[in-house]
């Protein structure tokens, strides 16, 4: 049995997030100000407060910084840190191969999981 994916909630501020995911597009956040890349989404800049922000289309493309399987057999499921070749480091799921196949530092690229009734969620698997 799959592993099912709960409905993101979709607020104003990350709306275009999860609709480039529904079209199989990651998008991520870029300042205009200091021109560093954030991930989660959120209009104020982590790294000088500046609202000049902006949406930029990702690689889809990084490397597992940490991550952490739960559960066995058909019920397991990898929670890991992806950082992006942009920069941010986001919080994912690692999918597409048996969890002791991951590992810290492994290359990976950006898949779309359906969810229950919502848009679709970016996930890693192996590159």
């Amino acid at each position: 049995m799959a592993r099912r994916v709960p409905r993101p909630m979709v607020q104003a501020e990350t709306a275009a997030y999860w609709q480039a995911a529904d079209e199989g597009r990651l998008l991520v956040k870029r300042c205009s100000a200091c021109g560093e890349f954030h991930h989660y989404p959120r209009d104020l800049c982590p790294f000088c407060l500046s609202d000049a922000t902006e949406w930029v289309e990702a690689a889809g493309t990084g490397t597992v910084y940490s991550f952490s399987t739960m559960g066995q057999g058909e019920a397991a499921y990898t929670l890991a840190y992806v950082t992006l070749d942009e920069g941010p480091t986001m919080l994912t799921n690692l999918v597409g191969a048996d969890p002791s196949a991951f590992a810290i530092g492994q290359p990976v690229r950006v898949v779309f999981t359906p969810s229950e009734g919502g848009p679709a969620v970016p996930m890693f698997t192996p590159a």
